[in-house]
């Protein structure tokens, strides 16, 4: 059955219409009239058959490419799907498992969706004119990575309870005789660009040709490899499990495809398959594979050998991906955050004691404050916010770190007496021991070799065992591990409501934009991002925009307990999806979210500039 109201409803506007007024408004006249509307009502779903399709209000200055939520009944696709990703609910919402097969499948079926979106597209297609006279249908298409997402998710959705009439009539069903409770969808959302003054076309292309790639997706979907991909889901969430009370950190399957290709994306025809070394293979629930134990890691080897790449790998290990990624079951702590070098980046009221012994003009390590920190002030910046947000992995390539931060050999330190900075070297196996694991990768030093408990050899994207050899070779040579006195690691400092707003300085207009250099732009605040390297993408950096500004304008007066409210809206992005966090008014601001983790967050605080935090006893 076509979309007949919204079809009414297009032939009753103007043929040069550029709002689509009627189409958000979607009036609808309820037979019999209820006490409650009896001369009608509004509603922005429109049916085909039980497939809804929800029209949304887009940016004020977009309104010729709403926004439409296609609501797919999960019995649609398989009868089984539901109770297969339904899991086990409670007053507080599905449970943990039930929340990652429904974020994998609905990874899955965006992916064969976008397929029917792509055809489309290539109907419409003329490269003679602009997509506003063509018109267009923009899905997010996903990289290697299964995330939460606002464009593709599972959700308990209401149900149609009327039949259409005629025009925008429709006749209410006796709830005693056909009731309709609400029902567990497939949801995506897309945006559709409308053809410039072309009605016509713009009706059929949200009352046909969308349903009919609806349709043609619920018919051609691989049943068999969502199933698989179910199955997939599970174990990697499983083996997350047993790897957080594991003796291990990380997790490389045997068989994994670690380099890339040139997209950044898919994995490199051609590559080297990982294989484990014998000393450190393991089973992680059924699946074989190189465990990485917790400690000091090092992983070595001359230009070109692969470490960086495998580096890599095991920091992307944070998110599940996708079958035929190479890197399906490449997991690693959760916890886990990249550490490099920010030269310039703000730091506010910071203890950095733990590296660094004075500062200039008397000031105290443990309370500092810079708007350009060097690279080393940085780096160990960076490593003080991530164990105080509960990291428990440690990500460093020394391509990307201060040299002076990260080593310095015994010839310095005979020169130079008066070195305030304490390296890494020398804090490294005091944070191993307070349960916070490091994964370096070195090339060019030494240094790490005696405190390291685990050295890899890399050689050709093959991995060995060098742990006796390097031991042997940094005890001939004299070396010696300097431990220095233990230090604070305590970071006491709290965030202040002052200057934490959505609204510019004596502005009346709230500002909000993610750009593609890696910036975002929040109220006066302009925050650079690319030291947080866990967010991946624009969509992951655009729902973190979102989120900040909803943490922000639902603060009520009073202090502000930012650990406490930020929880509070990831809760409410659990029971209530992403979306939730999503609004039209910023014109700049894409649709497409991915969730990023609440690690990362507190990361794009830390870097905010004009934000206030005091100390705390």
């Amino acid at each position: 059955m076509p979309l007949k109201r919204l079809k009414t409803l297009f032939r009753s506007m103007e043929e040069k219409t550029e709002t689509y007024r009627r189409m958000y408004d979607a009036p609808i006249v309820i037979q019999p009239p209820t006490e409650e509307d009896p001369y009608g009502d509004n509603d922005t779903a429109f049916y085909r058959d039980n497939v809804a399709f929800v029209i949304e209000s887009p940016p004020k200055n977009a309104q010729d490419r709403p926004i439409v939520l296609i609501r797919i009944p999960a019995d649609n696709i398989d009868p089984r799907l539901g109770a297969e990703i339904g899991g086990t609910a409670d007053e507080e919402g599905p449970d943990a498992l039930a929340e990652h097969l429904c974020d994998a499948a609905a990874d899955f079926c965006l992916r064969a969706f976008a397929g029917q979106i792509d055809t489309l597209n290539e109907a419409l297609y003329n490269r003679s004119r602009p997509d506003r006279e063509n018109g267009k249908y923009y899905l997010f298409h996903p990289g290697g990575e299964i995330l939460r997402r606002n464009t593709a998710f599972f959700a308990v959705c209401p149900q149609r309870d009327y039949d259409y009439l005629t025009g925008i009539m429709v006749q209410l069903w006796d709830p005693q005789e056909h009731p309709c409770p609400p029902k567990l969808c497939l949801c995506f959302r897309l945006e559709v660009q409308l053809p410039f003054h072309k009605l016509k076309k713009a009706m059929t292309m949200m009352t046909s040709d969308l349903p009919d790639a609806v349709d043609e997706f619920i018919v051609s979907l691989d049943r068999q490899a969502l199933r698989e991909t179910l199955i997939m889901a599970e174990k990697q969430f499983r083996m997350r499990q047993a790897l957080c009370s594991s003796q291990w950190c990380a997790f490389v399957a045997n068989g994994s495809i670690l380099p890339r290709a040139k997209d950044g994306v898919n994995p490199l025809d051609g590559a080297v398959p990982f294989r484990s070394t014998p000393e450190d293979e393991i089973e992680l629930c059924g699946v074989r594979g190189m465990g990485i134990p917790r400690g000091v890691t090092v992983i070595t080897g001359g230009g070109y050998s692969g470490k960086s790449t495998l580096l890599d790998a095991v920091a992307a290990g944070i998110y599940d991906h996708r079958a035929g990624d190479g890197r399906e079951y490449v997991l690693t702590d959760e916890t886990a955050v990249s550490i490099a070098a920010e030269d310039g980046r703000a730091v506010s009221r910071l203890n950095i004691g733990p590296f660094l012994k004075s500062l200039p003009g008397g000031h105290s390590p443990a309370d500092f404050t810079t708007a350009h920190a060097s690279g080393s002030t940085s780096q160990a910046s960076g490593i003080m916010e991530a164990v105080s947000a509960g990291s428990r992995l440690l990500l460093i390539d020394e391509d990307r770190s201060a040299t002076n931060f990260m080593i310095r050999d015994s010839k310095m330190k005979a020169l130079i007496k008066k070195e305030p900075i304490t390296p890494f070297t020398d804090r490294v196996r005091e944070l191993a021991e307070r349960g916070v694991s490091t994964i370096l990768v070195i090339g060019g030093s030494g240094e790490y070799l005696g405190p390291a408990d685990r050295v890899y050899l890399m050689d050709e994207y093959r991995i060995s065992d060098a742990t006796a050899r390097a031991k042997e070779i940094w005890r001939s040579s004299g070396g010696e591990c300097e431990t220095p006195p233990l230090c604070d690691w305590e970071v006491r400092r709290t965030l202040t409501a002052e200057r934490f707003s959505s609204y510019p300085e004596n502005g009346s207009t709230e500002r909000l934009e993610a750009n593609d250099m890696g910036f975002l732009l929040i109220g006066s605040e302009q925050i650079d991002l690319r030291g947080i390297f866990s967010l991946m993408t624009d969509t992951q950096r655009n729902a973190a925009a979102f989120i900040l500004r909803t943490v922000m304008v639902s603060h009520r007066p009073g202090p502000l307990d930012f650990a406490a409210e930020l929880e509070a809206v990831l809760d409410r992005i659990r029971q209530e999806g992403l979306h939730t966090v999503y609004t039209p008014f910023f014109t700049t601001m894409r649709l497409p979210m991915e969730l990023p983790r609440k690690i990362d967050l507190e990361a794009v605080v830390f870097r905010m500039r004009r934000v206030k935090w005091t100390q705390t006893e």
